[in-house]
């Protein structure tokens, strides 16, 4: 009876090993994934927003000149992600349309990007 216990006390532990292995790759697929995708739209950000929205959000001389909004401020940070989305597919007041040149994914993420420049201000 001992014999039978160890056995299953060493498949039970394997089990346990296994699940905590599959899981800490999960995750750091995961993470790996967002991070590529998050140095993606910082890349598209550069290319595309910085020229008026500076590289922090806070507008560069140009943008300021056109009195574009700090991306930082609360008043854009409460907008929904929609809302967001569809000002950088469709452009609003002086900004242009970017839909032509973005695909939705991207423009998804450039929207997730804005929301990590908040904690920059």
């Amino acid at each position: 009876m001992l014999l039978g216990e160890q056995k299953q006390s060493v498949i039970y532990r394997s089990a346990i090993l296994t699940a905590l292995f599959a899981g800490l790759m999960y995750f750091s697929t995961t993470v790996e994934a967002e991070g590529k995708a998050s140095g993606a739209a910082a890349t598209t950000f550069r290319t595309k927003c910085a020229m008026c929205h500076g590289p922090d959000g806070a507008g560069s001389e140009v943008g300021k000149s056109m009195n574009v909004p700090d991306l930082r401020s609360q008043a854009v940070q409460r907008l929904p992600d929609a809302e967001l989305a569809q000002v950088i597919a469709n452009g609003k007041g002086g900004m242009p349309s970017f839909k032509a040149s973005l695909n939705a994914g991207q423009i998804h993420e450039i929207v997730g990007y804005l929301r990590t420049l908040a904690a920059k201000r």
